[in-house]
């Protein structure tokens, strides 16, 4: 099949792409690289072998993404959309870029594939809209509900997708909601590259490990869990990324909506990550206790079920493969991929 993958340069687009195309897919990929570098599909294809066709191309510019789907020599089978702003805070700082760029860029992308008649997607949705869950693990048909505009933008778009299928029944929308990813390839050649000081726990604790940063801040030490510190569902990426590829096998099978979480089922605390980085890596992890962040909740860990019932899919890859796979990908790219400009 082809696929169009926007934000496909990105962490998890990027081992996405390569999963794709392992498994005899084509790509194009649709990337803004505000947040992203191109280097990453160069390594992609180094990795696979094939060719991945590479667009700079914003959602929000329309004539340019027509132009995607003009410039193909054959129609997509499916699109899986990941391009969007994901930081937390900058969302609460700046809540009109994310609407405007998420769910805009969505919209633009919806009407453009409904032109071309291409009405197969697959939307990279987030654990965030179950909001502050009552109890975990969580399922599927927990209530939804946000603490902050990243995770409203990733509800809104959920609904829209589902109100479109309503409309025209030959739509089918896949909603994955991942939960916390990390790792890397375990060729050390892509992993996640954040542009300045890491928002997300992993990389964080690797550059503490490389020396890049001096300790890490823990933001909470007395929620009510085993350490004090919050828990979390930490998915590998390579296994989220072969969860993408099952739902591009599912939602050819023109099902209308399909709603799975991306988790393991297990909860991990902040503390336990450190352990088992340090463990890993043979480096001291210097941290502090520091007070909790605004909307940060206690626990958060899927219920895995129904992606294996739906999707054929569940997680191979274990907590030391993720600490294991993030420290060589650290270790091997210092400075991440560099800032090549297309």
């Amino acid at each position: 099949m082809h696929i169009l993958v926007t934000g496909g340069a990105g962490y998890i687009g990027s081992h996405t792409c390569l999963e794709l195309l392992s498994c005899g897919h084509r790509v194009t990929v649709v990337d803004n690289l505000s947040n992203a570098s191109i280097e990453s599909l160069s390594r992609v294809e180094t990795l696979t072998g094939r060719k991945v066709n590479f667009c700079k191309v914003d959602l929000l510019d329309r004539q340019g993404l027509r132009g995607v789907f003009k410039s193909c020599d054959a129609r997509f089978d499916a699109v899986i959309h990941f391009a969007g702003k994901k930081a937390v805070g900058e969302s609460v700082a700046n809540p009109l870029l994310y609407y405007h760029n998420n769910i805009t860029g969505t919209l633009v992308l919806a009407e453009v594939m409904a032109e071309y008649g291409v009405k197969n997607i697959i939307f990279s949705s987030s654990a965030t809209v179950y909001g502050d869950p009552a109890t975990v693990p969580i399922s599927e048909d927990f209530p939804l509900s946000c603490t902050n505009p990243y995770g409203r933008t990733k509800l809104m778009v959920e609904e829209i997708l589902q109100d479109i299928v309503v409309a025209d029944p030959q739509w089918n929308v896949c909603l994955l909601r991942y939960f916390n990813p990390v790792g890397a390839h375990k060729s050390g050649l892509i992993g996640e590259d954040p542009h300045g000081t890491p928002s997300n726990l992993m990389p964080y604790i690797s550059q503490v490990a490389v020396g890049k940063l001096a300790q890490l801040s823990v933001f909470g030490g007395d929620y009510e869990t085993k350490d004090g510190t919050g828990v979390r569902d930490y998915i590998h990426v390579v296994d989220l990324a072969l969860g993408h590829v099952k739902a591009v096998e599912r939602i050819v099978q023109n099902p209308g909506v399909v709603i799975c979480n991306l988790g393991t089922g297990k909860g991990y605390s902040v503390l336990e990550m450190v352990r088992a980085f340090a463990e890993v890596s043979g480096k001291e992890i210097a941290y502090k206790i520091a007070d909790r962040r605004a909307g940060d909740i206690a626990a958060c860990y899927a219920n895995p079920a129904k992606a294996l019932r739906e999707l054929g899919w569940q997680t191979q890859y274990g907590l030391h493969e993720m600490c294991e796979d993030t420290w060589r990908w650290q270790q091997n790219n210092p400075n991440g991929y560099g800032r090549e400009i297309m």
